[in-house]
């Protein structure tokens, strides 16, 4: 089955729509036109029909000589020469028929009449007498210059819209070729070049938000395909170090017979690599279902300065072997997940203190700032040593990653303690963030949770 059946097609619709539109238009054009002039025309026969009105009372009740030597008849006859469109009956008051010229055949719907009264004079003597003139316009010649007209534009309307549904046509197709060139170039990508981007100097202006958008996505995807095939090395790196270990020293054990001490050995060595490994997949699967949406458990009311004191105490023979110390300032009461949490902090705190100048104080803050609609938590770890360059800060909590891979203790970390530290924030639908100025560098969590009123 074909994938394009039942798309719209962009340039029939055009066209379709431009066909259309011009011929409303150039119908709406000839409505008007046609409309004008039989309102003008209309205006016109009325306006020569009282013309045609008043010369006839003149010469009905005109008495001079001249009309005196001549019959009714033939009075109203020269009074018609030359207007066959015109005809004239006169009834006089007893009901005689004085003078009928009528048109044979004329219908109403055809003709424009007047009637009026008017007292002829005898062309006897000079008493006049009352009489009913009737006079009618035959409307048959402007009739069919209306016809005329109405099909003049009817054919007008159609071969303007074909002629320009055509040029629409050509143009519309002219106007998508910058389309299909952005389609050949979408067409070439791949992800063997991620480097490439899409061209949009000879595209119109229209596309250019679109181009522009499109290489920010390619960008952004550039540095996820990067990151993954980082993740993927580094996850093999990870895993084959110790098991490589493993499958070695087992070997070794294997060849000959051992005692149970040396057996005991290769053991406890093979548990604490079989931990590490253990530790990491933890990891990895924890990640996993954070990015699947698993949110935190919101259990209880919680002190952070307890949490931060509780996970102080835990690293507390870790501090004291690097000669650091670890300062809690600040507390605020907040709803969350007691177990995430001290998790992030653990992490954040193992991060400072492998970091941090021998000697020196880290400081873990607690705090709280007021938004128009709500109120964030804010808990950071700040350790005094050598500053992260502002191009590594934005990365610093993806998976893996280290700004620097000659720093102390890189080879004992798999590099997923930060990444687990937003995940954690992510769960509690806040955010993180590191600073790193001065000597000293800051990593902490936001998180928009409720206060305990």
């Amino acid at each position: 089955m074909s994938l394009t059946r039942g798309v719209p097609h962009l340039g029939r619709r055009l066209s379709r729509w431009m066909a259309l539109l011009s011929m409303l238009g150039l119908g709406a054009v000839g409505i008007v036109v046609y409309l004008v002039f039989d309102t003008t025309l209309s205006a016109r026969q009325k306006e020569m029909l009282d013309q045609k009105q008043q010369a006839l009372i003149h010469v009905l009740v005109d008495d001079n000589i001249e009309h005196r030597d001549k019959s009714l008849n033939h009075v109203l006859t020269d009074f018609l020469a030359g207007h066959a469109d015109y005809s004239i009956r006169i009834v006089d008051s007893n009901g005689a028929e004085l003078f009928d010229s009528r048109i044979p055949g004329l219908r109403a719907e055809h003709a424009l009449h007047r009637t009026f009264d008017v007292k002829i004079t005898s062309l006897q003597s000079n008493h006049a007498h009352d009489a009913t003139v009737t006079l009618v316009m035959d409307r048959r010649p402007d009739d069919a210059l209306l016809r005329t007209l109405a099909w003049t534009l009817f054919l007008s309307m159609i071969a303007g819209s074909l002629l320009l549904s055509l040029f629409g046509g050509l143009l519309v197709r002219s106007s998508l070729r910058p389309i299909q060139s952005l389609v050949t170039q979408i067409s070439e990508l791949s992800a063997r070049d991620f480097e490439r981007r899409l061209d949009g100097s000879r595209l119109p202006q229209e596309l250019l938000p679109i181009v522009t958008q499109f290489n920010a996505l390619l960008d952004r995807l550039s540095d996820a395909y990067r990151q993954l095939e980082s993740f993927n090395a580094d996850v093999a790196h990870e895993l084959n170090t110790p098991l490589a270990t493993l499958i070695s020293s087992t070997e070794v054990v294997l060849r000959k017979p051992r005692s149970v001490d040396e057996m005991r050995d290769v053991l406890e060595s093979n548990l604490e690599d079989l931990r590490r490994i253990a530790g990491m997949v933890g990891d990895m699967l924890f990640l996993s279902r954070a990015d699947q949406g698993v949110g935190a458990r919101e259990t209880k009311v919680l002190s952070l300065r307890a949490v931060a004191n509780d996970v102080v105490e835990f690293y507390e023979a870790v501090t004291l072997e690097a000669q650091l110390t670890v300062e809690v300032r600040g507390d605020t009461q907040v709803h969350l997940d007691a177990p995430l949490m001290r998790r992030a902090l653990s992490n954040l705190l193992s991060n400072a203190t492998r970091y941090a100048e021998s000697g020196s104080n880290i400081v873990i803050q607690i705090g709280t700032r007021f938004q128009h609609d709500h109120t964030e938590a804010l808990i950071s770890v700040t350790n005094t040593g050598t500053d992260i360059e502002p191009p590594h800060l934005r990365y610093l909590f993806d998976r893996f990653y280290r700004a620097d891979s000659s720093r102390h203790n890189g080879e004992r970390n798999h590099g997923l303690g930060l990444a687990i530290v937003k995940a954690i924030a992510k769960m509690h639908g806040g955010t993180v963030f590191a600073q790193s100025a001065g000597g000293k560098t800051t990593f902490g969590l936001v998180l928009p949770v409720e206060l305990e009123s």
